[in-house]
Order: C-alpha cells, then structure tokens, then sequence
C-alpha cells in the first residue's frame, strides 16, 4: 500500500509529486522554520523592557498584611463586614480581622509598607503598586491558570510562551522562557506549557517546588556515556537524515521544532551548567540575596540565578516560592504563615531589585510579584483569611513602569477592587505592551480560529507607564 505522497511520485512520471513539491516550497517561503522563529523579533512598537522576572507567591499573599492598609479594617476588627460578601465563597468566613502587622510609609514616595517586608520597603520608590487587581476564580487550579495562561478552564498557553513566541530569543545557547523550582500543583505544567504554540514556546523548568534551588536541575542536562564530539556526530547525521526527510515530505514544524530542540539540547550542556553556577559571584552579591542565611538562601539563590539568566538573553524568568503547604495560602495561623513566608523572599526580593539596578538591568527589565488571589478582610476561623479573586495587590518593578506609584485601590476594608481596576486580563496586555506588543495583534492560528493569550478582552493599563 502507497501512501498519497508516494503515489504522486511514481504515477504520472512523478508530475503530480513535483507539483506537490512546488507548493510545499511556496508554503516554506512564507513560513519561518523554527529556527528563525527562535532568532530574536522586532516587537510591534518600542519596547519599554526586554524581558520580564515574574516573582510567584504561590497560595495567595494577604494584600491587606503586605501593602494596601485599611485603618476601618483595624478599627472594625471583630466586626461584621459592612457591605454584601461575594455570592460564590472558596469556604465561609466570619466577622473582620485586623492585620497584625503595622505600616510605615517609606521613600520619597511615602508609600506604605508592612513590616512584614523591611527590605523591599527600602525599595518602595522603585515600586509600581497595583492595588485594585481582581480575577475570576477562588480556587488555587483556577485560579493558577487564569493567571498564568488567561484561562481558568482551557489548556492555554502560558504567558511565558506567547512572549517567546512573539520576540523569540536573545541567546541561542539558553531557552528563552525559564521557570525556576515551579510548583507542579494546580496546573502544573500548563502553568508553562506552549499548548498549542510551536514547541520551542515551551517553558523549561529547573527542579520544582520541592527541590531545593542548591540542587534544582535540568533535567538530563549532563550526557556521562558519551563525549561531546560523538554528540556532535550523532545530531550532524540526525540532523542530515531529517532534513533528507523534509526533502521528500515538505514543510513540517513539528519536525523542525524537534530538531532545533536537540540542537539547543546539546548547546544548554554547557551554557545552562555556567549560568546556573553562582559560586563565581562575589560574597557581596551572595549576602546581598541572603544567601548567607538558611532562612533566605533557597530563595535567594533563585533570585540569583533570574539576575543571572536575565543578563544572558533569557526572556521570560519564573521564580516560584511554594512548598507541600501552598506556602501563602493562610486559612489559620495568619500571623505563623505570612511572617515565615516574608521572611524567606523579603531579602532575595530587595537584593534582586537592588542588584538589577546597580548593573543598569532594571530599565529594561519588568520584574513582577504577586499570587494567583489575595485574602479575605474577614477570618476563617480564629486566625486566618480565605482565597479573595475579587480584590488583591500586585507590583512591578523597572521596566518602564512608574515608579513610587500606587494605583488603584480597594474598598475600605480591601475586599473589592474598586478604582482603577485591573483584570488579570489587563495585566497581560500591559505586560505585553511593555514588551511592545499589542496584545490584540499577538495571535496564533488554531483549531479554526485566532487565539491570543487575552482571548477577546483586555485594556493596557497606560496609566502605569512612565
């Protein structure tokens, strides 16, 4: 039995196959191999940033604990809240609880910050705090997704892989989206998966959550049976093969996308090994990231490595803190949980932010911190808050955006988000037009229609932009 292509070849003199292979090279013409999609891209306008370092507390940090304060939240602790509660709830909630954390204004800006974070607050004038974020689901898998891909109930692609696929990447020998110990819960991989994208989107993850960052690795990233120059060998005459392959069949993008994933393979053997090495930094740089104390070192050794990623050409950098507990996700002991969990990121986060300033990386590069929801203003049992989507803080950092700023804000107790609000839908086309992209223009044909990590929403907050 012939296939179709084969049939064209030997019936007819082969007249029909060299048709064929007319309009398959017609069709090569006006697409780019994945090679050159992997090349860097001209954006659709000027870029504000060139990359992006996504810091991700998984669990849901307490906005009204960190940096948006409510004084009639402090006053009215044990009291019932005032307005009507959401009609769908994660779980039951009681009267109002105060934070226990006190504010101080910082900087030039006077931006409040709790004491919980005394290190980023030294950093507050850098900051662009986003305070009337919201989203659409309470639940940690939901809400993940919608997050990190736009949807919360669809295999999308993840935010991570629509940049790559829309500016490539600066540094052949390295992915271009790079997700550093992520959490394989509530989503997992399709928190950085391509889905229907080309697969060189892919996000590469470095361990996972339950790993510590001293000994998170690529997977397989070192070959010990073979030298490099058999290697070599190996993927030459593979390459020879496919490409005699592609030849005869035409185009094929899955083909090329995993021939240039072996390529990039054995380029990472040596590239990936150096960039994650920090022993050459200086003890300055290490301590300046905590590194010198066991309760900031496993962070600050991924703050660390993104600094170090993100001055070799890596796009989009994830840095997850997560743990078997959903780290953030405070449902009792609010005061135990969020002074543990702030005390592991607050002096990695301000080390980064400092360290990318002073090597000039921070004017291009937007570094963003959040979780997938915030917390209740009310108590789930004696001394916790629930899951909030409907109100919660993010910042940013360098980038392009304002600096020292507030925007936005919640009710009076900080569970709605109620001036300037911000969609998750919005923060996407913001981030992406601070890459230079317009998001509506950023599309991929799939399944008979254009998809795009908005989907058919999405305002850029340009209020924002310095």
């Amino acid at each position: 039995m012939f296939s179709r292509r084969a049939m064209l070849q030997r019936s007819a003199a082969g007249f029909g196959h060299l048709a064929l292979a007319g309009m398959l090279a017609q069709q090569a013409n006006a697409a780019p191999s994945a090679t050159s999609a992997l090349a860097a891209k001209d954006p659709h306008f000027t870029p504000r940033a060139r990359r992006v370092i996504f810091l991700f507390m998984k669990g849901g940090p307490s906005h009204v604990d960190t940096f948006d304060p409510k004084p009639l939240l402090q006053r009215d602790d044990g009291l019932k809240y005032p307005y009507e509660e959401p009609r769908i709830k994660f779980a039951e909630t009681g009267k109002l609880l105060k934070s226990p954390w006190k504010f101080k204004q910082y900087g030039q800006s006077g931006l409040p910050v709790s004491e919980l974070f005394p290190n980023v607050a030294q950093c507050v004038d850098e900051l662009c705090i986003i305070r009337s974020m919201h989203g659409t689901n309470p639940a940690h898998g939901g809400a993940l997704l919608k997050l990190h891909t736009g949807s919360d109930v669809q295999v999308r692609p993840s935010m991570g892989s629509w940049v790559i696929y829309g500016l490539g990447t600066e540094n052949q020998n390295l992915p271009g989206f790079i997700t550093i110990c992520p959490t394989l819960a509530h989503g997992g991989v399709n928190n950085w998966g391509a889905a229907f994208l080309p697969a060189y989107c892919q996000g590469t993850p470095i361990g996972n959550a339950a790993v510590p960052s001293s000994q998170a690795m690529v997977k397989h990233i070192r070959n010990t049976h073979l030298t490099t120059a058999v290697q070599r060998e190996q993927l030459d005459l593979l390459a020879q093969m496919n490409r005699e392959h592609l030849q005869m069949s035409g185009p094929d993008l899955a083909l090329e996308g995993r021939i240039n994933s072996f390529e990039l393979a054995f380029r990472m053997q040596m590239a990936m090994p150096e960039a994650q090495d920090v022993s050459s930094e200086s003890e300055a740089t290490k301590k300046l990231y905590g590194m010198d104390n066991p309760v900031t070192a496993n962070f600050g050794r991924q703050c660390l490595m993104a600094r170090r990623f993100a001055e070799r050409g890596v796009r989009f950098i994830q840095v997850t803190h997560s743990d078997s507990e959903v780290q953030w996700d405070q449902h009792g002991s609010l005061y135990k949980g969020h002074t543990k969990n702030a005390a592991e990121v607050d002096k990695p986060i301000a080390g980064l932010l400092k360290d990318l300033k002073s090597r000039g990386l921070l004017e291009d590069t937007l570094v963003l911190w959040g979780g997938e929801f915030g917390r209740t203003p009310t108590a789930q049992g004696k001394d916790g808050r629930d899951h909030n989507p409907h109100g919660f803080t993010m910042w940013m950092a360098g980038g392009g955006v304002k600096r020292g700023l507030a925007y936005g804000s919640t009710d009076d107790y900080g569970y709605y988000a109620q001036e300037n609000k911000v969609h998750i839908h919005d923060l996407h086309a913001t981030i992406l037009a601070l890459l230079g992209m317009n998001h509506e223009k950023l599309t991929h044909r799939y399944a008979g229609r254009d998809f795009r990590l908005t989907d058919v929403h999405g305002h850029v907050v340009k209020e924002i932009f310095a």
